[in-house]
C-alpha cells in the first residue's frame, strides 16, 4: 500500500471490520493457480498491519466468473455488509476481482460512498468521497469491464471463424464420431447406423413425430443416446429425442451453427431468457455436403415441411395439422375462396358424423362467418378427380405394397439382430472377466458372476423377442399377391374398399394435393372447387348444390324463431317448436344446435341462453321472489293478478317484476298462506273483485 494513503485510515474506519474478497474465474484456476490464491489470502495479514482488528476473508466466489452470468454469493455478502455500516475497508488484490460489469461497479461505488467505506488493492486505498480517488478507481473499473468485453469478443470471433470452417463441435450427435483427421464421420458401429436410419424411414411412413416415437416404444427398439460425458448409451427414445433427431441437419450431411438465439424478455416484472429457433435462412453457418449423412438434404427439407404442417392449428398456425381419424377426407387442405382462411371441420348428424367445412371469417372479431359447405357435396366430385389421376399408377403402387410386407419385418428384425449381437459381445466379455479372476476371491468373483448372469438374461430375453417376431410373420401367399396386383390394376376398387383405412386415404390425398379452394355461390346455386396438385397443376370444377332433402323449414317455424330470438335461448326455442309440432327441413326434431344453425343461415340475432327483458323476470325467478310454487304463479297469471307476456304461445312467461310487489299480489299471497288457497270471488280479500270496480 502507498504510504500516502495512511491518513485515509481514520479511527472510525479502522474501528469497523475489513473484508478481504477473493475470487478466481474457474475451477481450473482454483486447482492449478495456487500461487494466486496464496497472494490473495495474504491480504488478510496486510489488513491487520493497517490497524484492522476484525478481518473477515470472503472466499465463496472461488471458481465463479464475474461476467454477470452467474450469481456471486460472496460479492452479494460484501455489498450487504457495507450497507449495514459495519465495514471500513473492502480489500482485493485487483479491481477485476471485485467486478467485471458496469452494474456491479455502480452498486459497489455507490454503497461504499454512502457508508464511507474504503476500497483497496495492491496499488493503494481509495476514498470514494474523494474526487481524485473516485476518478482513478473509475478508470480501473472501466478498464476491467472493457478488458472482459474485449476477451469475450476475441473468443466469439475465434468461435465464429472455427464454425465457418465447419470445425466447431460443442457436442457430437449420436450416430457420428470424429475420425483420425478430426472430421465428422458416421459411427462405424452398424447397430448405431441401422437404428438411426430406422428413425427416418419410420417417419417417412408415418408422417408424424409422435407416431415415429410410438413405433420405437411399442416395439421396444432402442436408440443410441450421447450422454454428457460423451459415452454412447442405448435406451428406448423419448418423444423429444426423436423430434430433435428429425430437426437436426447434421443427419442430412450438413454442418449448421447458430440455429437458435437467446432472447431477453421482460415478463411478470423480471427479465427472463428464452431460446428461439431461427429459420434456415437466418442460420449463422450452413455448410451442405459437409459429411456423409443418413438422409439427403432434399429429404430433410421435405421432413421439415411435413413437421411444420403437423403443428396444431389451435396454436395459431395456418397449417394442415396431422392426419387424424375424422371422416372429413379433406381436413386441413381446404381453403376459403372468399377470405383465404383455412376451413375448419365440424361434424353433424348424430352417430353418422357427417362432416361440414366451415370458414369462421372474422366472426371472433365481431364480424360474420364466410361460408359453410357440406362434406358430402364436395368430397364425391373430389374423389372422382383423384381416381382419374391416380388410377394409371395403381399397378406400380401394388408392387411396392408387396415389397413393404417383407421389408418392414426385415427392418425390425435387423434392429433386434444388431442389438442381440451387441449383447452377445457384452456377455462374452463379462464371462472373460469372470473367468480371468481367481475363483477363491469371492469378493470380486461374486460381483463379476452377477454381471455375467445379467448379460446372459438380457441376451435370452432378446432372443425370445426375435423368435416371437418370426412367429408373428405371415408371408404373403401367391393368392394374396395376385389379389394385391388386381387391386393395383383397379385402383378405384381398392380406394372404395371398406377395409381401406381412412387415415391411409388422407395420406394419399396429401401426397398428391397441395390444397383445395372452395367458393360457395348462393345466387348460382353452385360450389366452385379448385384442386391445386403437387407440382403446380390445377383442376377446376363447378359443383351444383343439389339439396339432399327438398323440404325447407316452414315459415311458421321461422316466425316462432324470429319472435323468440331476442330474449329466449336456443334450447327454449327448440322446446316450443317441438311442442307446436314443427320439424326441420330434414324432418328431424329441433334441438339447440339446429336452432342456432337456422339462425345463422337466416342471419337472425340470438343467444344460447334465455335472458330477461328490462323490467321482466322469468317464472322461476318469480317463484323464488314470492316463495310459492310455479303452479301458484301460473294461476295468478291466468287470473290477471300478475301481468306476464309470451312471445308466442307455449313460450316461457316474461313476468313484470313491479307487479310482484303490488298490494293485490301481496294480499293474494297473504290469503294463500293464511287459508291454504288463493282468494276466490266473494272472499273478503279478493284482488280480482277490486279490479271489477
Amino acid at each position: 500500500m502507498m504510504q500516502g494513503d495512511v491518513h485515509k485510515l481514520t479511527p472510525d474506519r479502522v474501528g469497523r471490520s475489513a473484508l478481504v474478497y477473493l475470487r478466481q474465474s474457474s475451477e481450473h484456476q482454483v486447482v492449478h493457480n495456487r500461487e494466486s490464491q496464496r497472494l490473495q489470502y495474504a491480504l488478510a495479514e496486510k489488513a491487520k498491519e493497517l490497524g484492522f482488528h476484525d478481518v473477515e476473508v470472503i472466499d465463496q466466489d472461488l471458481g465463479v466468473s464475474a461476467a454477470g452470468a452467474v450469481r456471486r454469493a460472496g460479492f452479494e455478502r460484501v455489498l450487504s455488509q457495507v450497507a449495514l455500516g459495519r465495514v471500513g475497508l473492502v480489500l482485493s488484490r485487483e479491481v477485476s476481482r471485485l467486478l467485471r460489469t458496469d452494474k456491479d461497479w455502480c452498486q459497489l461505488v455507490e454503497v461504499c460512498r454512502l457508508f464511507d467505506t474504503l476500497i483497496g488493492d495492491e496499488d493503494g486505498l481509495y476514498d470514494l468521497n474523494n474526487t481524485n480517488d473516485q476518478l482513478l478507481l473509475g478508470v480501473k473499473g472501466t478498464i476491467s469491464v472493457v478488458e472482459l468485453r474485449t476477451l469475450q469478443l476475441r473468443m466469439r470471433d475465434g468461435l465464429n471463424a472455427k464454425a465457418s470452417r465447419g470445425e466447431l463441435y460443442s457436442g457430437l450427435a449420436s450416430g457420428f464420431v470424429l475420425d483420425a483427421a478430426g472430421r465428422l464421420a458416421k459411427d462405424p458401429n452398424r447397430r448405431v447406423q441401422t437404428a438411426i436410419q430406422q428413425v427416418f424411414s419410420t417417419f417417412t411412413k408415418t408422417w408424424s413425430i409422435r407416431q415415429t416415437f410410438l413405433w420405437f416404444r411399442d416395439h421396444h427398439v432402442e436408440l443410441p443416446v450421447r450422454a454428457s460425458s460423451g459415452e454412447l448409451r442405448w435406451k428406448v427414445p423419448s418423444h423429444e429425442h426423436v423430434a430433435g433427431m428429425l430437426h437436426n441437419p447434421v443427419y442430412a450431411g450438413a454442418y449448421a451453427y447458430g440455429r437458435a438465439q437467446v432472447e431477453t424478455l421482460w415478463k411478470e416484472g423480471q427479465l427472463t431468457k428464452r431460446r428461439r429457433v431461427k429459420s434456415i435462412d437466418d442460420w449463422h453457418v450452413l455448410l451442405r455436403d459437409h459429411h456423409e449423412g443418413y438422409i439427403d438434404w432434399e429429404t430433410f427439407q421435405a421432413n421439415l415441411q411435413r413437421m411444420g404442417k403437423n403443428v396444431p392449428r389451435k396454436k395459431g398456425y395456418d397449417t394442415e395439422g396431422a392426419v387424424r381419424s375424422g371422416r372429413a377426407l379433406l381436413a386441413g387442405l381446404v381453403r376459403c375462396g372468399i377470405c383465404g382462411r383455412r376451413l375448419g371441420v365440424h361434424y353433424t348428424g348424430g352417430s353418422s358424423k357427417s362432416p361440414q367445412y366451415a370458414c369462421q371469417g372474422d366472426y371472433k372479431a365481431g364480424g360474420k362467418k364466410c361460408q359453410w359447405i357440406g362434406g358430402a357435396l364436395v368430397e364425391k366430385p373430389f374423389e372422382e378427380k383423384l381416381l382419374a389421376v391416380l388410377s394409371p399408377h395403381g399397378l406400380k403402387a401394388s408392387l411396392r405394397v408387396q415389397d413393404s410386407f417383407d421389408r418392414e419385418h426385415l427392418e425390425q428384425r435387423g434392429l433386434l439382430e444388431r442389438q442381440l449381437e451387441q449383447l452377445r459381445y457384452e456377455a462374452q466379455r463379462a464371462f472373460e472377466q469372470y473367468d480371468a479372476v481367481d475363483a477363491r476371491n469371492r469378493l470380486v468373483a461374486g460381483e463379476l458372476e452377477r454381471r455375467w448372469n445379467e448379460k446372459l438374461a438380457a441376451q435370452h430375453r432378446l432372443e425370445e423377442d426375435v423368435r416371437e417376431l418370426d412367429a408373428r410373420r405371415r408371408p404373403l401367399t401367391e393368392e394374396q399377391r395376385h389379389q394385391i396386383a388386381a387391386l393395383g390394376a383397379n385402383f378405384e376398387m381398392a380406394w372404395c374398399n371398406p377395409r381401406c383405412p381412412l387415415e391411409l386415404r388422407k395420406k394419399i390425398v396429401r401426397t398428391v394435393v397441395e390444397e383445395v379452394i372452395l367458393t360457395r355461390d348462393d345466387a348460382a346455386g353452385t360450389v366452385r372447387m379448385v384442386i391445386h396438385w403437387k407440382g403446380g397443376a390445377h383442376t377446376e370444377t363447378m359443383i351444383p348444390r343439389v339439396r339432399r332433402h327438398p323440404q325447407q323449414t316452414s315459415d311458421a317455424a321461422l316466425d316462432v324463431v324470429r319472435k323468440m330470438a331476442p330474449y329466449y335461448g336456443d334450447e327454449d326455442i327448440a322446446r316450443v317448436l317441438n311442442q307446436d309440432g314443427h320439424r326441420t327441413g330434414q324432418g328431424n326434431a329441433w334441438d339447440a344446435s339446429r336452432v342456432a344453425s337456422l339462425r345463422q343461415k337466416h342471419e337472425i340475432e340470438g343467444r344460447q341462453r334465455t335472458v330477461s327483458r328490462p323490467g321482466f323476470i322469468t317464472l322461476s325467478a318469480a317463484e323464488r321472489l314470492l316463495g310459492v310454487s310455479d303452479r301458484t304463479v301460473a294461476k295468478l297469471i291466468t287470473s290477471g293478478t300478475i301481468h306476464a307476456e309470451q312471445a308466442v304461445p307455449r313460450a316461457p312467461w316474461m313476468i313484470r317484476e313491479a307487479d310482484l310487489h303490488s298490494d293485490r299480489v301481496q294480499a293474494a299471497i297473504e290469503h294463500l298462506r293464511r287459508t291454504g288457497r288463493l282468494p276466490q270471488a266473494g272472499d273478503s280479500t279478493n284482488p280480482q273483485a277490486e279490479l271489477l270496480h
